[in-house]
């Protein structure tokens, strides 16, 4: 089924003559359980154990939109710390990978939502497709 959403939303978009399809990409993020849920155009795509804001550090909760995409991105705060296939939603605040992947299920960063690198890449890519404009980033305690 996904394919064929995919293959609908491509033949759209090239008869509208844009680049890429339209759809909503909508990434729920449960603080309580560390899990990241990814949907497109409402269908349900992914299910990633993720790491939110340890003791002393919150991750902000509330609806936002993806605001800026960076494959390479080091922390200007964090002792350059890598923020590979950084999607920012509030400010300094990211979906990004890390290599830290032992804490992933657990409390454990500064703020932000990691990720498993390979799993940041995929979702970098599924917002690089459909678009800032078009990507919903839910956060919730």
């Amino acid at each position: 089924m996904r394919g064929r959403l995919f293959i609908l939303a491509m033949a759209a978009a090239m008869a509208l003559g844009t680049g890429s399809a339209w759809a909503n990409v909508q990434v729920n993020v449960d603080v309580g359980s560390q899990t990241m849920n990814v949907y497109v155009a409402g269908e349900h795509y992914y299910s990633w154990h993720v790491s939110t804001g340890r003791r002393g550090y919150m991750t902000p909760s509330g609806t936002y939109r993806a605001k800026r995409l960076e494959r390479k991105w080091y922390s200007t705060i964090y002792d350059g710390a890598p923020m590979p296939y950084a999607v920012f939603f509030r400010g300094g605040y990211a979906i990004h990978g890390t290599y830290d992947m032992k804490n992933l299920g657990r409390r454990a960063s500064h703020g932000c939502v990691r990720l498993a690198p390979a799993n940041a890449a995929t979702l970098f890519n599924l917002v690089s497709r459909y678009g800032l404009r078009n990507t919903r980033i839910t956060i919730h305690h």
